[in-house]
């Protein structure tokens, strides 16, 4: 969720002061990307996963402090509401078995803290969004501890200038209200980063947007909100409804909401930075004392600190990031777009997808992307999320098509190429790339498994049904049998 910032109140000369240097940071990047002080030699992969936790009955167990302090170890961290936790593993070259060490570390890391948390009554679940958050979860006293999480709520709050409505219309239809930004936190994500160097980063995010529909088509874990059946993705519309600052007036106006697929390809990095900062107020203004100009001429690596704080609270899908390591800046793109789960057989299956399709697609001779209207690629994406693993979207040279058939038989094979551009084993890129191919041939997602059983349960209290379903979800989690597999 981002770096943590103490609780306080903002001024107009803060906010003066905040606008007018992150614009001296923006003028420093482009230098930057200009003289090429970035790290490119060999680029690393990386994966976060947010996890949910539940107590011994499958409600939510508002314990992450208490959970944390046992497990004790940095890659762990809080998230937005007191029901979350966020895992960060570390990054690795897929050339040297990454994708391996991402499914050993993430495997071990979640059964260490299951172990630990379990000493306080609560357990760990990697899914979209946790089907049994009831209304009473959605309050501020389930916000954690964390005073980054209260000073973005009241931020949001105050620029909406009203409290935050949420409506979703599926198989049933959802409309309910929240005083703050925790519906944002029913959302739980799986994040993927790669590393790329400018010249190459367009080509990178304009895949990964290119793309976007497909993933969440074959991938999708969050079909349940509140009771109700919405979405197979419903962490979507959640997700863009939850942190929009936009009351209705300004949304009629155009003005863009922070939650953003972006409305066009892009030619650099800078584009998007700068889209941030021409569009998006700060939420929080925060200042520091470094003189990035200063730092660069002296041959040191700015903090950009004001610029990279603001491009953190702009939720876009695909997210550009300028990080430092060792004292050398660099660039990635953050793919944020699927939900957590179901297993980590599953996760790792997305991760190598997503990998060998965006190098494939981003070192083509034609681009993809200069064959579709971004107007496409962002319906894909919407109609995805709604549908799911039965969505029919918009391919260039086919025209409408039917995802799991596109992914079986073009898509496949691209990232199966891609990842053997990264150097990834073939026996690895088989595997994991034959999880994705049998969730296609048996249409059988985290999504479409929950529907499932909760329609077997239609006799059942809702919430008991959800209950109960969440239980053997959890159980069937930590089988790590990918969830093509759950058929019984």
């Amino acid at each position: 969720m981002g770096e943590e910032v103490e609780q306080q109140e903002f001024s107009r000369a803060d906010r003066t002061r905040h606008r007018e240097k992150v614009r001296r940071n923006l003028d420093v990047f482009a230098r930057m990307l200009r003289e090429a002080r970035f790290d490119t030699d060999d680029p690393m992969t990386g994966l976060e996963v947010e996890l949910n936790l539940v107590d011994e009955h499958g409600d939510p167990a508002l314990k992450n402090a208490e959970v944390l302090d046992l497990i004790g170890k940095d890659d762990f961290q809080t998230e937005l509401a007191q029901f979350n936790i966020e895992l960060n593993v570390a990054p690795a070259t897929l050339r040297e078995g990454g994708l391996t060490i991402f499914e050993d570390s993430l495997r071990r890391s979640l059964n260490d803290a299951e172990e630990a948390s379990s000493r306080v009554g609560a357990h760990q679940v990697m899914i979209g969004i946790l089907p049994t958050l009831a209304e009473g979860h959605m309050s501020r006293a389930s916000l954690s501890a964390n005073p980054r999480y209260s000073l973005l709520s009241e931020q949001i709050l105050d620029a909406r200038g009203e409290d935050i409505t949420i409506s979703i219309s599926g198989r049933d239809r959802l409309t309910t209200t929240a005083d703050s930004i925790v519906p944002e936190a029913a959302c739980t994500s799986t994040q993927f980063h790669v590393q790329t160097a400018p010249d190459d980063f367009a080509a990178y995010w304009n895949a990964s947007q290119a793309i976007a529909g497909v993933q969440l088509a074959v991938a999708a874990n969050s079909p349940y909100l509140l009771g109700k059946e919405l979405w197979r993705e419903t962490r979507i519309p959640l997700f863009e409804q939850a942190t929009d600052t936009r009351s209705e007036e300004l949304k009629v106006q155009g003005v863009r909401p922070r939650v953003w697929f972006g409305e066009r390809w892009v030619t650099s990095v800078f584009d998007l930075f700068e889209e941030n900062v021409r569009y998006f107020p700060a939420l929080l203004p925060i200042t520091d004392d470094q003189d990035p100009l200063e730092v660069l001429e002296s041959g040191g690596t700015p903090e950009l600190s004001e610029l990279r704080l603001h491009n953190g609270t702009i939720y876009r899908w695909n997210r550009p990031v300028y990080d430092i390591a060792h004292g050398v800046p660099h660039l990635r793109v953050e793919n944020r777009l699927l939900a957590a789960g179901p297993t980590v057989a599953d996760t790792i299956a997305n991760a190598a997808f997503y990998f060998g399709l965006v190098r494939h697609l981003a070192e083509s001779e034609r681009p993809l992307w200069s064959q579709m209207s971004f107007s496409a690629a962002e319906e894909n994406f919407h109609v995805a999320a709604q549908q799911g693993v039965d969505a029919q979207i918009y391919w260039p040279g086919i025209g409408q098509v039917r995802a799991t058939e596109l992914v079986l038989r073009r898509l496949l094979p691209m990232a199966a190429e891609g990842l053997d551009s990264w150097g990834v084993e073939s026996d690895v890129r088989d595997r994991l790339l034959g999880i994705i191919e049998q969730r296609c041939l048996t249409g059988l997602t985290g999504a479409e498994w929950f529907v499932g059983q909760m329609h077997r349960r239609d006799d059942m209290e809702r919430y008991d049904a959800l209950r109960a379903t969440l239980q053997d979800y959890r159980a069937r989690m930590h089988t790590n049998e990918p969830v093509h597999t759950w058929t019984d």
